[in-house]
């Protein structure tokens, strides 16, 4: 199942939730490729199974049925030791409540990851300190998440999710707490690193302007896929 053009590869993916008495099928069927260094929007309604895509894509969650491969590894018989090693290494993630770790500055934010992956010092703060000069945050190297606008955390939230080099970063609804203008500037920010760094972004979302700033739109309904189309 290795492939070297695609980022990932999933074939017929399905998710049941059991609640309760009630079992919710999330996703049916799902086969998607995603090719490397693609700009990929998700879209649906609610409850139509695009985060818990995202989620399988990313090791935080298992299919019930199905195989998913990133990066050329099968992660379905992975140990949960090997899943957090991937996620670490070679998956970002951009959520639309932040999860800025409120103790730490801009800067130790966006060094976390790196710390986790054993980057010397002198190198984690090096590469941060360019990330966030990339995301227009020169001046808040010291600011705390409380001290810095919506857009500004998420500027944050970006740098941390590329710093480490990824092969894809999977953002969650990321303009769904920001304004137009703001969320329009995050995404030319997101444009601009996948076209300049190769990285492949892929998108859940609700948010058209997202979706029209996608070059592929995959559009689920009722947990399948209804419509994939490049833009």
């Amino acid at each position: 199942m290795k492939s070297i053009r695609n980022i990932v590869e999933c074939r017929d993916v399905t998710k049941i939730y059991d609640q309760g008495r009630v079992k919710v099928t999330a996703l049916k069927a799902v086969s998607l490729e995603i090719e490397r260094g693609g700009f990929i929007a998700v879209a649906g309604p609610s409850g139509s199974g695009k985060t818990t895509l995202l989620n399988i894509f990313g090791g935080l969650d298992v299919p019930d049925q199905g195989t998913v491969s990133v990066d050329g590894e099968l992660l379905n018989d992975m140990s949960q030791s090997a899943l957090a090693k991937l996620r670490l290494h070679k998956v970002g993630f951009v959520f639309q409540s932040y999860n800025l770790i409120p103790v730490l500055s801009a800067i130790e934010n966006v060094e976390f990851c790196m710390l986790l992956q054993g980057v010397p010092a002198a190198e984690r703060r090096r590469r941060a300190r360019s990330m966030l000069d990339d995301v227009g945050l020169e001046d808040k190297y010291d600011r705390r998440p409380a001290e810095l606008s919506g857009g500004q955390q998420q500027r944050v939230a970006v740098a941390r999710a590329i710093v480490s080099n990824p092969v894809m970063v999977l953002a969650d609804e990321p303009t769904a707490n920001l304004d137009s203008k703001t969320g329009e500037g995050l995404l030319q920010l997101m444009r601009e690193m996948n076209e300049d760094k190769g990285v492949t972004f892929i998108f859940s979302t609700h948010d058209k302007m997202v979706m029209d700033y996608a070059r592929r739109l995959v559009v689920l309904r009722d947990g399948a896929v209804a419509e994939d189309a490049q833009r």
